[in-house]
């Protein structure tokens, strides 16, 4: 009767204990397939944002080598990335200048995939590629403020004001004369027509704006600087 009595208290138990790790496993798989799924949609995200960096990355690197090859193709006189005193005061970034035979034109690159939403007199453009959109400071307007720099370095000659695109991009709606796609660089700097000018020592006058132009690492700290404060 004793033994009995134990034996079917052992069996309770078991199946007690059995019925709590039944239980418990039963409310650790869910949490375990929502943690994998949380873990899972997380490294996508991870790796679709490090893939649009290095998309991004890449894309900049390649326009600007083909932006340089056109332009030290038909030109001599070329700077690339320097930094000036601003029109404004402070410090202005110069993307890209070039001398041709009636005066200088001062470039500003974006370099973008996907489509490009903006309108001239907006203060800012938007860009939207697959799932990333982010905006962006009006280039037109910025690079305004450029070509100031250098007209004030150099008053009497003319300075215009072009943007180019690189990389895969759309737009919705029709372009600015003086916004382009790097593919027509080359053939916009041939056809471009400057007024008139009275320089008679181009020489003289590049000196001038490459005298003015700040390459060294000290300059470009002051920049950064300028920015971080802006």
């Amino acid at each position: 009767m004793r033994t009995g009595l134990l034996a079917f208290c052992s069996t309770v138990v078991s199946a007690n204990d059995t019925g709590e790790v039944t239980s418990a496993l039963g409310s650790v798989v869910p949490a375990i397939v929502i943690f994998a799924i949380a873990a899972t949609l997380l490294l996508s995200l991870f790796y679709r944002s490090t893939a649009g960096h290095v998309a991004r990355v890449i894309t900049a690197k390649t326009g600007t080598r083909r932006i340089r090859k056109v332009l030290t193709a038909r030109s001599k006189d070329v700077l690339d990335d320097f930094i000036m005193p601003g029109a404004y005061g402070g410090l202005t970034r110069i993307d890209h200048a070039i001398l041709t035979s009636g005066g200088i034109i001062c470039i500003q690159t974006k370099h973008c995939n996907g489509i490009v939403f903006g309108e001239a007199k907006e203060p800012q453009w938007t860009n939207v590629d697959g799932v990333h959109r982010r905006k962006f400071l009006n280039p037109l307007i910025q690079n305004e403020g450029r070509a100031s720099a250098l007209q004030k370095i150099i008053p009497d000659v003319p300075v215009a004001n072009l943007v180019v695109f690189t990389g895969d991009v759309q737009f919705t709606s029709p372009l600015e004369k003086n916004v382009i796609h790097v593919r027509n660089l080359d053939s916009y700097i041939a056809k471009f027509v400057f007024g008139p000018c009275k320089v008679s020592d181009w020489d003289a006058l590049w000196l001038t704006v490459k005298s003015a132009a700040l390459m060294d690492d000290a300059s470009r700290k002051d920049f950064n600087a300028q920015l971080s404060f802006s």
